[in-house]
């Protein structure tokens, strides 16, 4: 019994000195961070000889082609520590650099980590390829030496093939970029130009003499239109001279006077425009509000010089005419007076009984139309006498029957005008008083419409509307009394109402169309000043003077365009149109100096890390800013956890691409 217990006691002893000493020894089994000693440390004892020297091989390589040092180390565990924070800490421990990446083994916790800052050259997607695709699958069937291999040969790879093939897609972006870049231009260029000749056209059937609609035509089309414009009125003016000298040798300086006074007026306009084009054209440079007023002065005085020669086409070639066909208008004047003159016994009869059926007042308008008839009856035939007396008269002597024509022609239509009041009269007094209440219903209507078009009429609207209420207040004053004159009076004012009416509604339905123009224009400039004022915001570091002077006129005539709106759309539509323009400019000379910034900064020191040069050039930045994404452009990638972006370093504009990924396998 004293052996037995003596015998426990040792055993017992045995088994608290090895638990003591199995205590100890656990921690040999339980990798620390540590400095690595060498690029290959196998503290797991997981490689033998012969692949430890083909991994050292590959690693050297690495560095020899490439200048990228690859670090591997195999370990039991990674002492109760997360794949990542291990790597990391042997990082910091190892001293590593920006050209230093570690891959990190865990044979028995079956972990792995990659840490330290991926080479410039190599893309996360070819990363991810080279970690899952190649290192993963080696380690999870337990060829510890393949996985280092594959991280290696991954990396060489793809350091070395990444800048060929980035050239290469390089070239073919910037070749892509061209075409495009030319097929956007040509197709613009010929939509402008397609857009241009459409304007064009339309300009040329613009009233020269309606100055509202000149000033919305854009600079250009302006000018070329003034030029088409002298040279037509020039050619006019040419011709009419030569036709005029003929004319007035045959018919005299009397006869012609009227065509001779328009032909100096025209003359003048003429001289004034060309005087205005010397003005245009000459070294001394002009604001574009200058311009667009005097090209509207240059089209409106020869638009109205134009206007007033055609105004005697018709006159003057009547006259012209009457000369060749001179006998045989005389005669038909003679057989026009023989009816007349027959007609005076029925009329006058005619009137004595409307005497007798009406009062005095409904009969004022025609009581005196019979003598009044004669006496043009008379006056025809005297003027007809004299005519073919100056037939007679030898070629080049014969203009006076020219006059005499047309002094008979007019007794004869005043003569039949006033025998055909009588005639008509008991008729059209019926008619007058049965009209009469539609008529004044009629006036009443265009009244209120011309009230409401008030703002936008003029002295034709205000005296047409005056005109109508007097007419108004008569016809219901006189209806009974004198029915046939208010009639005709509330006529001739309803229609005189009706064509200011019509430009009334002319211009209104012009000022909403430019209006309308106007809001369009102010969203556009906002937009663009906007996108300017975003992009140089968050990229001033780059940006010169130049695109911030053109933003800060943009945004100047953006507010000019904003206060006239209400009290002279037509020039804030001028504002509105040039801080759109500016706006453009300034966001794309800012992007001009963005480019040109990072050009230089990549020749100094070579590409920023996570520089977002590849992104403003392809519009990106800028697409997204448009479409609300901001700024958030990322400046130095940050650190990746789990495959994914972490927050970026704190610091400058050089970020880091300080990566660390890994987990079990």
């Amino acid at each position: 019994m004293r052996l037995s217990k003596q015998l426990c006691l040792v055993v017992t002893g045995l088994l608290l000195a090895l638990a003591l000493v199995g205590g100890r020894a656990a921690p040999a089994f339980a990798d620390e961070p540590l400095r690595l000693p060498g690029y290959v440390t196998d503290n797991a004892g997981a490689l033998d000889r012969g692949q430890t020297a083909e991994l050292q091989q590959a690693i050297d390589s690495l560095y020899s082609r490439d200048h990228e040092r690859l670090w591997v180390v195999y370990v039991r565990n990674f002492h109760g520590m997360d794949s990542h924070s291990w790597g990391e800490q042997t990082a910091r421990l190892s001293g590593f650099g920006d050209r230093d990446v570690l891959l990190s083994v865990a044979v028995d916790d079956r972990a792995y980590a990659f840490t330290g800052t991926i080479p410039k050259s190599v893309s996360d997607k070819e990363l991810d390829r080279i970690l899952i695709d190649q290192v993963e699958p080696k380690l999870r069937a337990g060829d510890w030496a393949r996985a280092g291999l594959a991280a290696a040969n991954g990396l060489s790879h793809a350091m070395s093939g990444s800048s060929g093939v980035g050239i290469g897609k390089l070239l073919l972006i910037a070749l892509v970029v061209v075409l495009a870049v030319l097929a956007v231009w040509l197709w613009s260029r010929r939509r402008t130009v397609r857009r241009e000749h459409a304007v064009m056209k339309s300009a040329r059937q613009t009233d020269p003499t309606d100055t509202a609609a000149l000033e919305a035509l854009p600079l250009v089309i302006l000018d070329a239109l003034s030029k088409e414009t002298l040279v037509d009125t020039d050619n006019a003016i040419r011709t009419s001279t030569e036709e005029l000298r003929l004319a007035t040798d045959e018919f005299g300086a009397v006869a012609t006077a009227p065509f001779t006074a328009a032909l100096e007026a025209a003359k003048k306009a003429l001289a004034k425009a060309f005087s205005i084009r010397q003005e245009l054209d000459d070294d001394i440079p002009e604001t574009p509000d200058q311009q667009q007023r005097m090209l509207i002065e240059l089209i409106s005085s020869c638009g109205s010089a134009d206007r007033d020669l055609d105004a005697k086409v018709s006159e003057f070639d009547a006259m012209r005419n009457l000369l060749i066909n001179a006998g045989d208008r005389l005669d038909a004047l003679t057989r026009d007076l023989v009816e007349l003159t027959a007609r005076l016994p029925g009329s006058q009869a005619t009137l004595r009984q409307l005497v007798a059926d009406h009062p005095a007042s409904v009969l004022e308008p025609i009581h005196d139309n019979v003598t009044m008839a004669q006496e043009r009856i008379g006056f025809a035939e005297r003027t007809i006498d004299d005519g073919r007396d100056a037939v007679a008269k030898p070629v080049g002597q014969q203009g006076a029957a020219v006059a005499d024509i047309r002094a008979a022609e007019s007794a004869v239509d005043a003569a039949r005008t006033l025998l055909d009041a009588v005639d008509n009269a008991a008729t059209d007094i019926d008619q007058a008083r049965a009209g009469l209440p539609g008529m004044i219903e009629e006036l009443r209507h265009d009244l209120a419409q011309a009230a409401e078009l008030s703002p936008h009429g003029d002295t034709e609207l205000s005296t047409a509307t005056a005109a109508a209420r007097a007419a108004l207040d008569r016809a219901t004053a006189d209806a009974n009394t004198n029915p046939l004159g208010v009639f005709h009076q509330a006529v001739t004012a309803d229609t005189a109402l009706d064509q200011a009416i019509a430009a009334a509604t002319d211009r209104k339905r012009a000022a909403d169309e430019l209006r309308r123009r106007l809001d369009q224009t102010l969203t556009a400039a906002r937009s663009q000043i906007t996108a300017a004022a975003d992009f140089i915001s968050t990229r001033r570091g780059g940006i010169d003077a130049d695109p911030r002077t053109r933003l800060a006129e943009a945004q100047r005539s953006l507010q000019q365009a904003e206060q006239l709106s209400t009290s002279d759309p037509t020039r804030a539509l001028q504002s509105a149109q040039r801080a759109a323009e500016l706006g453009s400019r300034a966001l794309l000379t800012a992007q001009a100096a963005v480019r040109d910034w990072q050009a230089q900064q990549q020749r100094l020191a070579g590409p920023p890390s996570g520089s977002p040069t590849g992104a403003i050039l392809g519009g990106i930045l800028i697409d997204g800013m448009l479409r609300g994404m901001g700024n958030q452009s990322r400046r130095g990638g940050g650190n990746f956890s789990g495959g994914s972006y972490g927050p970026g370093s704190f610091g400058g504009s050089d970020g880091s691409r300080r990566i660390s990924r890994g987990g079990r396998f």
